[in-house]
């Protein structure tokens, strides 16, 4: 499949896509809160695929070059958004784009509306780790990721992942107690 891919068969990058869609789509979710922002940020991470399969060496899985491309994309992305921010915090506190998705018909049932008021919650939480800690905790404990894999997409060694997700653990979990609590 990678030779195919490299030299531009487009039969083998639709096999790729159609492998990988999902769980791209859902580490993309995980990270960005936003099925459509996820969806986005998931066509520029098949549109990064496409233009540098020739760089790939072969020194990791496919999947975890993959993986490495998808959780850039997904940090570039909250960067992105951290930035706009800064010049529009009365609509990122009003979650302007659930109210509009609401508004143009995208009706949530109570139990959704509450599983979505939990996650934001656990997101609002997961946003005060710091940036390494949160990529290998929701790698780890949201994706299912072994700490060698996340070693390997992080570029970094399984001692530092285990050492991050039990940081990002710690600090998580004192932080949903106190939310319990409230």
């Amino acid at each position: 499949m990678i030779e195919k891919l490299k030299a531009n068969n487009r039969e083998a990058f639709y096999e790729l896509v159609a492998l990988y869609k999902d769980s791209v789509i859902n580490t993309c979710y995980r990270f960005l809160l936003n099925k459509e922002d996820a969806e986005d940020v998931s066509q520029d991470v098949f549109v990064a695929i496409y233009q540098s399969i020739e760089t790939f060496r072969g020194d990791a899985h496919l999947s975890t070059w993959i993986y490495r491309i998808t959780v850039t994309k997904c940090l570039d992305e909250i960067k992105k958004r951290n930035r706009k921010k800064r010049f529009a915090l009365i609509s990122k506190m009003l979650h302007i784009d659930e109210v509009a998705h609401w508004i143009s018909g995208g009706v949530l049932s109570d139990t959704n509306l509450h599983e979505e008021e939990i996650w934001k919650e656990v997101a609002k939480v997961l946003n005060t780790l710091p940036e390494n800690q949160r990529v290998a905790y929701t790698l780890s404990k949201m994706d299912g990721f072994s700490n060698k894999e996340i070693a390997a997409i992080m570029n970094t060694t399984t001692v530092a992942v285990e050492s991050l997700v039990y940081r990002a653990n710690k600090k998580i979990t004192v932080k949903l107690i106190a939310l319990l609590k409230k």
